[in-house]
This record gives C-alpha cells, structure tokens and sequence, in this order.
C-alpha cells in the first residue's frame, strides 16, 4: 500500500511550498487510487490525478468543497457527510456504513467517529490492505473507540492544527476543536503506534520554524517511545 501526501495544509490563510493544498491522501493498491479528501484548494485540480475513487471524512470547505462542481469518479462518505455536505451534483455516491470496514478499490475503510465538530460531524479511517494497517484522522479532538481505532496500527496520521497549545471549544455541553498533537502521541504511546505523521498542519507549523517544531516534535515523541515527523505535500511512503 503507497501513501501520498498530496496535500498538508489546514483551513489556514498562510500557505508554503511544503504545505500549499489542503489536505488530502491518496491510497494506492495495485494500480487503484482512492483520494482521502478533496477540499477547496482542490476544485478544478483533482480531476487531473485521476483518481479510481474518492472517500470524505466529513463535509467542512478543506476536506469536501473541492467537490463543487462534481465528481468524475465515486465518492464515499458517511451518511452524517452526506446530510451535511451541499447539494453538489455528485454522480455516484456511495455511503460508508459505520461498524465494518467498507473495501474500496481493494482497501478496507473502516470508519471511527471523532469528535470534532457539531455542524460537521467527522470520522478517522481505519485503512488496511493484507498487512499493512493505518490510521487516518486529520481533524479530530478525540476518537470515540480509540483503542479498537488503533489496534495493530503501523502509522497513525493526525492533525497539526497545534503542537502542544490548547485548541478546544465549547459549544453548550460539547467540546469540539482540535487535540494537540503532544496529546495524540500519547494516545499512539498507550496503544503501541510505533510512527506518527502529522498533516493537516495549522498556522503554529505553516508559519513557524517547522525545523525547530520537528525537533520539539521528535522529542516529545522519543520520550514516549515512538517517532513522529510532520508530512509535507508530495511525500511519500510505502507501507506493507
């Protein structure tokens, strides 16, 4: 299974080199590709990566409003995604049922419902294929089953809204926003994720010293046991 990055930038208004597009995974297995997200920064440029398919995990402008104008391909989501996501004309939809995974182009998506959001509600994918197993949550404040989540995972890939500040709301009894990513490391830690990619980068990561913030970043992890870098767009890796 080959992941590439192509894109790790968050809903900010900076953009670089390293983190231009909006964020956006695409999977492949023997010869298919499934495209994980196709947020604004991506209408009028996916169609040209040609993608066997795409899949959402939820409906906010960087993850589903590069979809505006259609799709040439079809598009998987959760139904919650698609009650929320604009009426765009999409011409094969297909809806991912929570509890099993959902085999895609030969990959298995197995989603898991995080908080993140009460307009948009969102979820992180459990991507598998023979022997290869990873986790995908780019926006999240917590995964409701972690544990079942991230059982056997080689790689987790989360959100880089903030290293270690805090970025959680309150919206009456719910708190939504992001988890820091000193947080979702201790989560890999206690539930034996050997790696940790972080994509989706915000504006501590896009504008900052992203050597530095490495650097801070691989400490937190080391002392954890486990490593952890941040993903720039047009990485990619290889995972069997």
């Amino acid at each position: 299974m080959k992941l590439t990055f192509l894109g790790t930038r968050g809903e900010i208004g900076a953009r670089t080199r390293r983190h231009r597009m909006h964020s956006s995974l695409l999977v492949s297995l023997r010869g298919r590709e499934v495209m994980i997200d196709c947020g604004l920064d991506w209408l009028g440029n996916f169609e040209r990566l040609h993608p066997d398919a795409i899949v959402l995990t939820h409906a906010h402008p960087d993850h589903a409003w590069g979809l505006r104008k259609g799709a040439p391909c079809p598009v998987h989501a959760p139904k919650e995604t698609w009650r929320t996501l604009p009426n765009y004309k999409i011409d094969h939809p297909h809806v991912i049922e929570e509890g099993g995974p959902t085999k895609i182009c030969g990959i298995n998506f197995q989603p898991f419902s995080v908080e993140h959001s009460i307009l948009a509600p969102a979820v992180g994918y459990r991507i598998s294929a023979g022997h290869a197993c990873i986790f995908y949550g780019p926006d999240l404040l917590f995964i409701h089953n972690r544990a079942a989540a991230l059982k056997d995972v080689q790689i987790y890939i989360g959100d880089g809204a903030a290293i270690t500040r805090s970025f959680v709301r309150k919206r009456g009894d719910r708190l939504i926003g992001h988890a820091n990513v000193r947080t979702q490391l201790g989560w890999c830690a206690k539930e034996g994720v050997p790696l940790v990619i972080i994509t989706h980068c915000g504006s501590e990561i896009v504008t900052g010293n992203e050597t530095k913030l490495a650097k801070e970043l691989q400490k937190i992890a080391t002392d954890r046991g486990i490593d952890a870098f941040i993903a720039c767009d047009g990485m990619m890796l290889d995972v069997k």
